[in-house]
């Protein structure tokens, strides 16, 4: 039965209308059947990180430092100066590693001060021990490329535990080294005896080569996971400093190491 409500009527007039149009043709058909339903996806507003990234960006701040702690050598910074430099270096340090700082200046800035303190504490050495240097320098490079070879073969997986123990064993031996100094204090200098060329000071030496070293292990695997998980291109300047703060740990840890059993001139 026809509704009386005129509503209703004039809808279905208008529904009617509308299928009124004219029979689309087979061509018509298929060429909506092959539209897609649904939108392209849209592209990444930001390159994602690469290997290559991370490399370049870690020889623009390995040679910042570099160039830094040759000028300083060169120039015979005091000991006072580098000190100085020594904690800006340590603040930029902090700042980029609990901001997770992807600033180039912050990171740059930081190599600079660092390079100033290297040159200096690097000249003081050789003065005492001729060519602790070169052997320092080649003990460092010989651990990262041991580290990479371990990574790279899959000896030792890094996994969430094996962060914990890292981080964990970090702030132990920080800790420890602030102590020994506070000890120092009333003790002559001597401390705890960690820093010394002694038994115990040669075992805390090498445990913080190894504690060096698998920071390296964390650094690689936070540079293969930003690069499979498509991480911004900025996050590289993240990746060289952590290699460099890795770098400059192992090499003064086996400064030292080295010259605990190096004879002076």
């Amino acid at each position: 039965m026809e509704s009386k409500n005129p509503v209703f009527s004039r809808s279905r007039k208008q529904a009617a209308a509308g299928w009124a149009g004219p029979t689309p043709s087979p061509d018509q058909l298929q060429n909506m059947y092959d539209a897609p339903s649904y939108a392209p996806p849209s592209r990444p507003a930001h390159r994602t990180m690469t290997l290559d990234d991370v490399v370049v960006r870690g020889f623009l701040t390995l040679g910042t430092l570099v160039a830094a702690a040759a000028v300083s050598w060169i120039l015979e910074v005091p000991p006072m100066v580098a000190i100085g430099a020594a904690v800006v270096a340590l603040i930029l340090g902090l700042i980029a590693s609990f901001t997770m700082s992807t600033n180039p200046a912050l990171i740059l800035g930081y190599a600079v001060f660092e390079g100033v303190f290297l040159g200096t504490i690097s000249s003081l050495f050789e003065g005492r021990i001729s060519g602790i240097v070169l052997q320092a320098v080649l003990g460092t490079a010989f651990a990262f490329g041991a580290v990479l070879t371990v990574y790279s073969l899959r000896i030792i997986r890094v996994t969430p535990k094996l962060v914990k123990y890292v981080i964990a064993a970090a702030i132990a031996a920080l800790g420890l080294v602030l102590v020994n100094l506070l000890v120092g204090l009333f003790n002559e200098g001597a401390g705890l005896g960690i820093r010394t060329d002694s038994p115990l000071g040669w075992i805390f030496s090498v445990a913080m080569i190894l504690l060096g070293c698998f920071f390296l292990l964390l650094d690689f695997d936070s540079i293969e996971q930003g690069v499979k998980q498509g991480a911004p291109e900025k996050f590289a300047w993240q990746c060289a400093f952590g290699l460099t703060l890795s770098l400059v740990w192992i090499y003064l840890e086996v400064l030292r190491f080295i010259s605990y059993f190096s004879n002076s001139d």
